[in-house]
């Protein structure tokens, strides 16, 4: 994402992490049919001539987010200390930066939900159409407190955005944190160490209770994952130190999947290690097949907010005015995903990048950039 790191555009002019962008395509992709198939009723009316597709979009694909969460930590980890050493001044400033990136276009995108709830009931009478938004709900959402707080989420993503903004939150404070004075040697492993530690009480206590969904301890295995395959991939290490950074990947991983297995986590430690294999390796950004991939990663955050409310009036439409024919109904999810696509092209250049640069550049003038006290070589 432009705002969430693991949606965020990965490189420059001339290159693109392509690897990033292919999987943010992806997952993106994923997510909006996970939604046509689960909130329907399009979907349900399609049902007959895909059922098994359908059902498997409806079901299995959500575990796709594992997949922004593995590159929210990677890009994370390469944004506040790519050499993995500790030491983050400023870090409420760091916050903050990120809190101004995030709010202003999933607020926008929450207003538009809202919206897009009344003009579809008008339609439709379907259990995916939430009652009326409230002030104190508008305000929960806007502070990035509506999963905390137990307001109802205006849209199917909504929950994402804040657990990101908790996860770098926390990353921010651990880096601040264990910047205390310290031995040469034990601050190159000091942050490597707390993540794994993380990463272990994530996914052998916290993600096990589903009660703890709204918070970020509960994803951190996955997030934490994607931080170490950062620091394992760089290519100027040690193959010693590659290894140990592996083993502190894997171990609490393994660990976790012996304890119960989760398709969500096999997948999130697939992912981190395709990242530490190809994750630092840019393509050039030109090429048909690249440019529709790269443009597919770089609005993947503006797909991600916008395609519930897309896809919510989508649906009301085809149940108000087109019969309920599979096949019918079926035209209604594949026009709802390409609307989705179109709809999150438009909002990322039209609503995302001004409000990004408008935003951005007011608060410059009130928030310091805050500045890195990690060295940058390391030991190796």
């Amino acid at each position: 994402m432009t705002a969430v790191a693991g949606m965020a555009p990965a490189a420059g002019q001339g290159s693109q992490f392509g690897l990033i962008n292919l999987l943010k395509a992806g997952a993106a992709q994923l997510i909006v049919l996970h939604h046509l198939a689960f909130y329907g009723p399009m979907a349900d009316r399609a049902r007959p001539l895909w059922p098994e597709l359908i059902d498997w979009l409806g079901d299995s694909a959500r575990i796709a987010v594992q997949v922004f969460l593995v590159i929210g930590g990677f890009l994370a980890a390469k944004s506040l200390s790519p050499a993995g050493w500790p030491g983050l001044a400023r870090p409420l400033a760091a916050i903050g930066r990120r809190y101004v990136k995030l709010a202003p276009p999933f607020l926008a995108a929450t207003l538009l939900a809202a919206v897009a709830t009344q003009w579809a009931a008008g339609w439709m009478t379907h259990d995916s159409l939430s009652a009326p938004a409230t002030i104190s709900q508008l305000s929960a959402h806007a502070l990035l407190l509506h999963g905390v707080l137990g307001y109802e989420s205006l849209s199917a993503g909504a929950w994402y955005v804040a657990i990101d903004f908790q996860l770098y939150a926390v990353m921010v404070l651990l880096l601040w944190l264990g910047g205390t004075p310290a031995g040469a040697r034990a601050r190159t492993w000091l942050m490597p160490v707390a993540v794994a530690a993380g990463m272990a009480l994530s996914l052998l206590h916290f993600n096990l209770d589903a009660d703890w969904d709204n918070w970020a301890p509960y994803f951190f295995g996955s997030y934490g994952m994607g931080v170490l395959a950062w620091w394992a991939g760089d290519r100027c290490r040690h193959p010693a130190a590659v290894a140990a950074l592996l083993a502190l990947l894997l171990v609490p991983a393994l660990a976790a999947l012996a304890v119960e297995y989760r398709s969500r986590i096999a997948l999130a430690v697939l992912v981190a290690l395709v990242l530490v294999l190809f994750g630092r390796t840019r393509t050039a950004a030109s090429g048909p097949a690249w440019s529709v991939v790269n443009g597919l990663g770089r609005i993947s955050y503006a797909v991600f907010l916008v395609h519930f409310s897309i896809c919510l009036v989508v649906n009301a439409a085809f149940t108000r005015f087109v019969p309920d024919e599979p096949a019918a109904q079926a035209v209604g999810v594949l026009l709802a995903w390409a609307a989705s696509l179109a709809g999150g092209a438009a909002f990322h250049r039209w609503i995302e990048l001004p409000l990004g640069r408008f935003i951005g550049g007011l608060a410059g003038q009130f928030v310091a950039r805050p500045a890195r006290t990690e060295r940058l070589v390391v030991a190796r």
